[in-house]
């Protein structure tokens, strides 16, 4: 096993390692895959403001997000197919996030369920939920969640429809994978992988098979979303949603301010700044470019999460120090879970807690709370290159 300093360490063992359809799922965007990219070059654009001589004992990343406790401004976010790029990958990817100490999203289109996840955690997780046109499922779905103890929702805004995403559709994405002569070429060759899903609790979408009457091809991602997800999904609908979870709600997708002060008039208590990891509306803005025109619609009266792009404590710092209040990362862990598994995510967070606090040192701060815009050097137009 090489040495493992950094998040593309394990993205080159993650290659290696898994089905080709499942990798190209992780790691493409919708079309040109534009904002995919701009996600994390965006980053890049900002710099850090190195201190000196400043006493760097007694540093602490601990935070909150909702009011949890975490170890980090950081939680994992819902990841569709999870349990295909590792055996029980959602239920691994869980544990590893609690005993870190940060929250795990579990994604609707999960192939482990929620109750597999319950029963192999011991703190509770957050669910995310796709809207669908079948009513009656979404509130089964929800109290499921409850049953399970789940302790935010997380309702995913931006899929209605969806992307086209280039890959997927000549990949035939679908869970388990369908033995064409492609796949079948391309499997025969991660024969690690291809042994420990034998193993596997699941193979298929664990929250929609046997769950669902009436689906027509439950394997594919497209064909569900096609025939199941709401197009005619609104803020009417989402505040009646939020009143039958009666819980903690966190509205994922919003890229523009008119629709963060929405969230607001439903009651959100959080909401995540996020363009579905470029996967859905290709030429929208990154992630943390959008970032700053929500903070100053809403002011305190959200929490502001955001996703998209993140690779590094470094971009978690910039992230918390340009007014986030809490991170998601994606792709960072299931680099970690298809490498190595429930060891791979852990080792992702550790990874990402090391740079972000010694990122967090030499910025001359000792306190995660503490971080703020002085702690950066934003180009003058970063926010105001592209305003309508």
């Amino acid at each position: 096993m090489p040495v493992i300093t950094n998040i593309a360490d394990l993205k080159r063992i993650y290659e290696r390692r898994v089905p080709r359809m499942f990798y190209d799922y992780t790691e493409s965007g919708s079309w040109t895959e534009q904002t995919f990219r701009e996600n994390t070059s965006d980053y890049d654009q900002i710099r850090l403001r190195q201190r000196v001589a400043v006493d760097m004992t007694g540093r602490t990343t601990a935070s909150q997000m909702i009011g949890q406790d975490v170890a980090m401004p950081l939680a994992l976010a819902p990841v569709g197919l999870t349990g295909m790029q590792h055996a029980d990958g959602e239920m691994k990817a869980a544990k590893a996030a609690e005993e870190f100490g940060v929250p795990f999203t579990l994604s609707t289109m999960s192939i482990n369920s929620i109750e597999d996840v319950a029963g192999f955690t011991t703190k509770p997780f957050w669910f995310q939920l796709y809207t669908m046109r079948d009513t009656d499922y979404v509130s089964r779905l929800i109290q499921r969640a409850k049953d399970a103890k789940c302790s935010a929702l997380v309702i995913t805004l931006d899929l209605q429809i969806l992307g086209q995403r280039h890959k997927d559709l000549k990949n035939g994405l679908s869970a388990p994978p369908k033995l064409t002569l492609k796949t079948m070429a391309n499997l025969a060759t991660k024969w690690a992988w291809g042994i420990e899903m034998l193993s596997a609790t699941r193979r298929e979408f664990g929250n929609i098979v046997g769950h669902v009457d009436g689906i027509s091809d439950a394997s594919s991602l497209g064909s569900w979303t096609a025939e199941q997800f709401d197009p005619a999904l609104d803020w009417t609908k989402i505040a009646k949603i939020k009143e039958e979870w009666g819980g903690k709600v966190i509205l994922k997708g919003i890229l523009d301010a008119e629709d963060a002060k929405m969230a607001l008039k439903v009651g959100a208590d959080a909401i995540i700044v996020s363009n579905h990891g470029g996967r859905q509306l290709d030429g929208a803005l990154s992630s943390i470019r959008a970032l700053q025109p929500i903070l100053d619609a809403v002011g305190d009266e959200v929490e502001v999460h955001i996703d998209g792009g993140i690779r590094s404590g470094q971009d978690v710092l910039k992230a918390v120090a340009m007014g986030a209040k809490g991170t998601y990362i994606g792709r960072p862990f299931i680099y970690g879970l298809g490498a190595m598994g429930q060891k791979g995510v852990t080792t992702a967070l550790e990874i990402i807690h090391k740079e972000l606090d010694i990122t967090m040192a030499l910025c001359g701060e000792t306190d995660v709370a503490n971080l703020g815009r002085h702690n950066l050097l934003v180009p003058q137009d970063f926010e105001g290159r592209w305003q309508a």
